[in-house]
Parts: C-alpha cells; structure tokens; sequence
C-alpha cells in the first residue's frame, strides 16, 4: 500500500523551450548590473494621460522605444560571434520580449520579437504589443514554438547549435536583444537574475518608492528595478556602464511619451 502525498500532472512543452534556452545559456559568460532608474516623471505623465483618455500606454513599450534608441547608437551592445571569430553589428534592433497570455484556460509566457524598434515611434510599438496580446495564437512565433517543442531535445539543440553561429539566422529566430518584465506580478521593489542566451538582455523588475531630496524639501519618487546582462566576451566594462547611463537618462526623461500623449489627444 502506498501513501502518495503529491500529484503527477504533465510537463509542459512549452517548458521545453525554456530548458533548451539555459542549456545554450551556459555558453556565455553574463555580467549582471542592478539598476535603480527614476521613473516617475515617465510614469506620471502616463497616468494623467489614462485619466484624461482612458487610455493606457503600455509601459513595456515605453522602456522598448528607449532600449531601441540607445543600442541603436551602440551597436556592440547586441554583436554576435560568427563561425569565423567575427562579430556581426546588426543595423536594426529587433526585441524579443515575453508576455504572458490565456492559451485553453491557461496562462503561458509567449515570446513576440518586435521588428526594428529603433526606427519605430513609441505608438508604434505600443500598437504591435497590444495586437500580439489580442491575437497572439495566430503570431508567426507561436506557430514555430508549437511544433518547434515537439521535436526530441537532441534534435532542437542542434538546431539552436547551427541558429547561434549564424547572425542572420538568429536575427531571424531569436532577436538581438532580450527584454523581459517579471516586475508587473508583484509588488514592491526586487531585481531578476536572468538565464540569457543573448548579448543584451533587460530585465525589468519591480518598482519601489523611496524619498528624495528636491530643492530642499522631500518627495516620494517611484525607482524602477532594472537588470542588465551582458555578455562580457563581447562587451567590455566601460562601454556598458556608459550606454547604461544613456538608457537611464531616456527612461527617465519619459522619452517619446510626450509625443505619444500629442498625437492621441490630438484624433
């Protein structure tokens, strides 16, 4: 007689996904930087847009518009090595981001690259997010993802062997840079520590509220936690600490808002 004190449920396949992506992930040697970025003159001006339209502006979107903008003037910042000891310096950036969405009753994280997003507008890319999440079952992703699982783990890690020595296979497949926001579910501040098989990845974590000293007199602002992976065998020290300065003083400037907010007041 046996006294099971647990269930067995199926492993998702879906999950096979992410086994493959930290087997590959073993190969790069990540530094991590923990970031606090001031977020609340960017995250004031969307709420007041919200209570005068209703609408609500993806604040995922807002951090993509400024990732684009200063990796596209860092273009080692998402380089990868070739077959031949070469880097590949992409021109457009294309981010993979993950969202999570209700596939039959249940909620799973699908992955959606967002094309160019260095020359796209912040209402661009605030477009693209909400149509994925409204009709993610029909993404071009979602239809590799589904039958991309299902092949034996030998067979998708050679594929994914022969994806990560060719740029514009992995261009393709995967992005350049890898954006991430776990930060949403909880509340409070916190940072994640990723599994990346990226040279950039961004790791959006939770928001906490501290006090700051203004003109003499103290304000509560908003800090957004943020971590950033890089792969020192292609980054060197120096160049990350200055393009993570220029993403800080974008995010925190609430860059593109403004215009966004114009052009949708303006219909």
């Amino acid at each position: 007689m046996s006294d099971k004190s647990y269930q067995l449920v199926p492993f998702p396949k879906i999950r096979r996904l992410m086994v493959d992506g930290g087997y590959m992930a073993r190969q790069k040697h990540l530094i991590h930087g923990l970031v606090e970025m001031d977020v609340t003159h960017a995250r004031r001006m969307i709420h007041e847009h919200k209570a005068r339209t209703e609408q609500v502006l993806s604040f995922t979107a807002f951090i993509i518009a400024c990732l684009g903008q200063v990796v596209d003037r860092n273009k080692h910042m998402q380089a990868v090595r070739t077959w031949r000891e070469k880097l590949a310096l992409f021109d457009d950036v294309d981010v993979n981001t993950m969202f999570e969405v209700e596939v039959d009753g249940r909620k799973i994280i699908r992955p959606h690259i967002i094309r160019a997003v260095n020359r796209k507008s912040l209402r661009e890319i605030h477009d693209e997010i909400r149509a994925f999440q409204s009709d993610h079952e029909h993404g071009r992703e979602a239809k590799f993802i589904d039958s991309f699982v299902l092949l034996p783990a030998f067979i998708r890690r050679f594929f994914l062997g022969i994806l990560f020595k060719s740029p514009q296979m992995l261009k393709e497949m995967n992005g350049t840079v890898s954006l991430t926001a776990v930060g949403m579910f909880g509340n409070g501040g916190g940072w994640g520590i990723p599994v990346s098989n990226h040279t950039l990845q961004i790791t959006l974590g939770g928001l906490a509220e501290k006090p700051v000293l203004n003109n003499g007199q103290l304000e509560n602002h908003e800090f957004l936690c943020v971590t950033i992976s890089i792969d020192h065998d292609i980054v060197d020290g120096a160049p990350a600490t200055r393009f993570i300065q220029r993403l800080k003083e974008l995010v925190e400037s609430g860059y593109g808002i403004g215009e966004f907010i114009e052009r949708a007041e303006a219909k």
